[in-house]
């Protein structure tokens, strides 16, 4: 029989198995940072700032909503008081009289439309006496 020779960085090598990578060594496990001791009030500390922290962004959330929900209620009301205008419109002109209002509406948009009408006119008034130098 033969005697074996011990080696002792070979037994250690066996039983903790461990890489170098980069010049350090590392011991296969867990990964990450160890847990260190942190300190309990200081953990505390923190979790109680990030409580307030939360809070304040929940109170900013809840009053944006608040105003976008009375924006849009303002919204509703003038889009409601407009429709009734409007009911109230037709039921004038289906009784054979015209608001006022509308008449404005047309004199307004006839005015306008005559103004086009002679600005067209004028136009084509001076592509004309162009048209007429050469």
């Amino acid at each position: 029989m033969g005697v074996r020779s011990w080696k002792p960085n070979e037994e250690i090598l066996l039983a903790n198995p461990v890489e170098v990578v980069g010049g350090k060594v590392k011991k296969p496990g867990k990964r990450g940072r160890k847990p260190a001791k942190i300190d309990l009030k200081a953990k505390l500390e923190r979790s109680r700032q990030s409580a307030r922290e939360c809070r304040a962004r929940k109170k900013l959330r809840y009053q944006y909503l608040e105003e976008l929900v009375s924006s849009r209620e303002r919204a509703i009301c003038a889009l409601r008081e407009e429709l009734e205008m409007y009911k109230q419109w037709c039921m004038a002109m289906d009784q054979g009289k015209i608001p006022s209002e509308i008449k404005a509406l047309l004199t307004g948009e006839e005015q306008s439309k005559s103004q086009q009408n002679s600005s067209r006119h004028m136009k084509a008034g001076k592509t004309d006496a162009n048209s007429n130098s050469w």
